[in-house]
């Protein structure tokens, strides 16, 4: 089972450019970020045309995430339990395939700048959540992808500069530990399982060249529970749709799970 993640940036300016990755790479499951639509105006048809089962929780203009299979989605959850959040950040299902089944969650977890204000505490207050429901979830001893655009920078190679960038809410010292915590409870960040090259990027911004000049982050993570790094085989950033017109600035990441 291929479980690919990407930030999309608009799934309405970006549509073709989203669907004919799908075509291309054929994933059996793909984790929406940054949908930037309500659910109901969410272009769902496009994916279904495609052979795609759709679950949304998308609010307007911001935000938004989604959970795209090749098979049935059960058990959709539209938000990260924990408290009474208003940002649709979370979307979580179940999606069975060959007899086996893996539970993926979908993930936009917050910027957090400025650092000095309300925003970084949101932050650190969401990932203790995603933190007491990742425990919970482990508990069922079943396989489980955490996808998503984390917004962390987990280590000084996963950064064109990290001496620039230690004040900024996606490395400050607060919230590497958070997401070490996160891992520390079992998961394994998919990529660096296979992947030890510095310099793999997952996003770059739009001004001052960063694409060309590769001037990097890798934000986007595909963390497993026991069971599913037990099946990893693969996992790759694949940087082709940010070089083609009208790219969002983050880049498809997939894993591939061995389920036979």
């Amino acid at each position: 089972m291929r479980i690919a993640t990407w930030n999309v940036n608009s799934v309405k300016t970006r549509i073709d450019g989203v669907t004919d990755w799908v075509r291309e790479a054929q994933p059996d499951v793909l984790c929406l970020q940054e949908i930037k639509c309500e659910t109901a105006s969410f272009p769902a048809q496009a994916f279904e045309d495609l052979g795609y089962n759709v679950a949304v929780h998308g609010q307007k203009s911001y935000n938004g995430v989604a959970l795209l299979s090749k098979h049935t989605i059960d058990d959709v959850i539209t938000a990260l339990p924990g408290g009474g959040d208003d940002q649709a950040r979370y979307i979580e299902g179940v999606i069975s395939a060959g007899g086996q089944a893996v539970r993926v969650a979908s993930i936009y977890l917050p910027n957090g700048n400025p650092p000095d204000t309300d925003k970084y505490p949101y932050k650190l207050a969401w990932m203790a959540r995603l933190k007491a429901h990742a425990a919970e979830l482990l508990r069922h001893e079943e396989m489980l992808v955490l996808a998503g655009d984390y917004n962390v920078i987990p280590q000084p190679e996963d950064v064109y500069n990290p001496a620039s960038w230690t004040e900024d809410a996606l490395f400050r010292r607060e919230t590497r530990a958070a997401f070490r915590e996160i891992l520390n409870l079992g998961f394994t960040d998919a990529f660096r399982a296979v992947n030890a090259a510095p310099q793999s990027y997952t996003f770059w911004d739009y001004q001052a060249g960063a694409w060309q000049k590769n001037k990097g982050l890798r934000i986007d993570h595909l963390l497993l529970s026991p069971e599913a790094a037990a099946r990893l085989s693969a996992c790759e950033v694949d940087k082709r749709p940010r070089g083609r017109e009208k790219p969002s600035d983050h880049a498809p990441v997939w894993c591939e799970l061995a389920l036979g």
